[in-house]
């Protein structure tokens, strides 16, 4: 089994990468090694998270490009350089075109913080899925990781995980909980599970060898 090559791409703090960087320290990806790490802002938390552990780094800004079409150029090109055989969206913030998901199909992933298909789709990110949750008063929420496709959040379901909703939650203290009994766990789970070519997808439907 060859040694995967992980890029991550972030857009801020860098929380579900550092869960990926731990699981790598105690080796838990699969043989899988993040390579790199690309954030598409300068200065954010994630390249001294990055750094701190030996990942080389990249920063391709958003505002650099006059739009999606050449930033996502700009993004297969660093994928390229970079011999990607994963890509993963850990709070990554900014919308790149159809090229990239048609040149990696099944081989990009995202965590969505919610259960989909429930809170997903444009408009829902970072704090506006917990909001929305809360808003429509259920009872579970969670977390999911999909492959990427030209839909948003709508790609192939990888792993999901449930956390309950307590009363009195907050949008942030619910994020918090989502992120820390869920998130963190099937993130690093599903890169191992690709890293050691467990994954398979047949009509959007995702199959796990045991």
């Amino acid at each position: 089994m060859a040694h995967k090559k992980i890029v991550v791409l972030v857009s801020g703090g860098g929380t579900n990468l550092q869960a990926l960087i731990d699981a790598q320290g105690r080796g838990e990806l699969g043989g899988g090694e993040i390579t790199c790490v690309i954030s598409s802002k300068a200065g954010v938390f994630a390249l001294e998270r990055a750094e701190k552990a030996n990942i080389s780094t990249r920063v391709i800004a958003r505002k650099d490009y006059p739009d999606t079409a050449a930033y996502s150029a700009a993004m297969l090109d660093a994928f390229r350089e970079e011999q990607a055989d994963l890509i993963v969206q850990a709070g990554f913030m900014t919308i790149l075109d159809e090229t990239i998901c048609r040149a990696y199909p099944n081989q990009m992933m995202n965590v969505h913080p919610a259960l989909i298909p429930s809170f997903c789709g444009k408009g829902y990110y970072g704090l506006h899925v917990h909001e929305a949750a809360l808003k429509k008063g259920v009872k579970v929420t969670g977390a999911t990781v999909h492959f990427v496709t030209e839909i948003c959040d709508g790609g192939p379901i990888i792993l999901q995980k449930a956390v309950a909703i307590e009363q009195g939650d907050t949008p942030e203290i619910l994020q918090k909980r989502v992120m820390e009994q869920a998130e963190w766990h099937i993130l690093p789970e599903a890169v191992r599970l690709f890293c050691e070519d467990k994954l398979s997808v047949k009509d959007d439907i995702v199959s796990i060898a045991q």
